[in-house]
């Protein structure tokens, strides 16, 4: 299935690129009906869909009118014989056809957390024991959301953070952990080197041949985001010091075959963080370049200090990505946790030119200047009205976390809370933007929201 539908995305031109952005994603272009006030201020709080309504239940508040499902929780028996692993993260939604949907969610475990039971192969091992990383799949009836099957689909990669789904109708699962035998971190005879990307088949019906991308560079990856003009995939890298990456393949749809890994540096720009001096004010779009990156495989975890060398831009913490269409152009918004000169976070947007004739500019979308605002956002998405929706990732003694909504104009306002101790990671909408699926890190939960996103 996978190779079939690669073919179809080599073949595939024009219009059935912008068709392939909105099988697996909503694409951001979409005009926003509601959800602000009229003329509401950048970076203005507003009131989104209203008051948040305590869930009896205890989980996630939700405006009136906005309503959850559980899918799948911690320790809930699978149909391989395991049991559902912790610590979910990022997750895709793919399109299997013949109204079947597929939910894969990444579980960014290290080798003494619970990985749901003994996992028969998988990429490397620990004292004989294949390490718990990787992902599980869930496939639904994509009408009622029935649960047809649930199994690990990836396994013995450590710390699967995040990803992002391609138009040939697979997730790219990201490790983030730059780790290798013999270093200080080593928790013991690794047999592997991690840092790498892995591919995992929407159509999959079980454990996949884990093999490491390496041509797409080893390092804390954090997301990734498939143009379907281009194939290029665009990278983000989860450091104080990150940079923003992107991976041209020699043949697109095929990401085993070389390829150039690049990095961006925006006109004017070394330090996107504006940590100590304003070098981004938002709304105003920059021209970028990309640097031509060596020694991708990077055994020293050095590549963002070498292309930063070379005048590639600094981003704090590069965390989720989401790839659409608007205006005719590819789009991709970039989150970074920690930017802004109140360190809370910052919503960038590339708007891609390249194969399009046009040149590729990037802008800070939304900057937070008040924890009200976002605090350290992480996931994010785009729902079916144009609102970017953000999982909260707060560092703090007692986190109250919750997804975030930005208008198209750049007005936050909050949309859910999750009144458990952890995180919310993983934010992504049904082929047809009736669902919005997200995860609780830890405990795992996994659950589907509905409710009027036209409205």
């Amino acid at each position: 299935m996978l190779y079939q539908n690669r073919r179809n995305f080599l073949a595939a031109t024009g219009s059935a690129f912008a068709a392939l952005a909105t099988s697996s994603c909503i694409r951001p272009g979409a005009v926003a009906k509601s959800g602000a006030a009229a003329g509401t201020v950048r970076g203005q709080l507003t009131e989104g869909y209203g008051p948040l309504v305590k869930d009896p239940a205890g989980l996630l508040d939700l405006p009136e009118g906005f309503s959850y499902r559980l899918l799948s929780k911690l320790g809930q028996p699978m149909s391989d014989g395991g049991t559902v692993p912790d610590r979910a993260d990022g997750m895709g939604c793919l399109d299997l056809g013949k109204g079947r949907i597929a939910l894969v969610r990444n579980h960014e475990l290290m080798p003494d957390h619970d990985g749901g039971g003994p996992i028969a192969s998988g990429y490397g091992s620990l004292g004989g024991q294949v390490m718990p990383g990787g992902t599980t799949t869930m496939v639904l009836d994509a009408r009622t959301l029935a649960l047809e099957s649930e199994f690990r689909s990836l396994a013995g990669t450590i710390r699967n953070c995040s990803g992002g789904v391609t138009p040939w109708g697979s997730w790219l699962s990201c490790e983030e952990a730059v780790i290798k035998p013999g270093d200080a971190r080593d928790p013991g005879d690794l047999a592997t080197t991690h840092g790498w990307v892995f591919e995992v088949p929407g159509a999959a019906t079980g454990l996949v041949d884990a093999k490491p991308l390496k041509h797409l560079g080893r390092f804390n990856h954090e997301a990734a985001s498939v143009d379907p003009a281009t194939g290029i995939v665009y990278l983000s890298e989860d450091r104080e010091d990150s940079l923003f990456y992107r991976f041209v393949p020699s043949v697109p749809g095929d990401l085993t075959a070389p390829g150039k890994l690049q990095a961006m540096a925006v006109e004017g720009v070394a330090d996107s963080r504006n940590w100590t001096e304003l070098t981004m004010r938002a709304g105003e779009p920059r021209p970028v370049r990309w640097i031509d990156m060596d020694e991708v495989h990077a055994p020293d975890d050095d590549l963002r200090t070498r292309g930063a060398a070379q005048g590639a831009t600094l981003i704090a913490r590069g965390e989720g990505l989401h790839m659409g269409v608007a205006r005719d152009r590819g789009e991709v918004y970039l989150c970074s946790t920690s930017g802004g000169a109140k360190r809370l976070g910052q919503i960038f947007r590339l708007a891609i030119g390249g194969g399009r004739g046009k040149p590729d500019t990037f802008e800070l979308f939304f900057e937070s200047s008040s924890p009200d605002q976002m605090n350290y956002g992480d996931n994010l998405t785009v729902a079916p009205n144009g609102h970017v929706i953000v999982c909260e990732d707060q560092y703090t003694d007692t986190v109250t976390n919750h997804l975030i909504g930005v208008t198209p104009d750049g007005a936050p306002y909050r949309f859910g809370l999750l009144t458990q101790q952890t995180e919310l990671a993983g934010g992504c909408f049904s082929p047809d933007g009736k669902w919005f699926f997200v995860n609780a890190y830890s405990p795992t939960a996994t659950v589907a929201i509905t409710g009027p996103w036209m409205a």
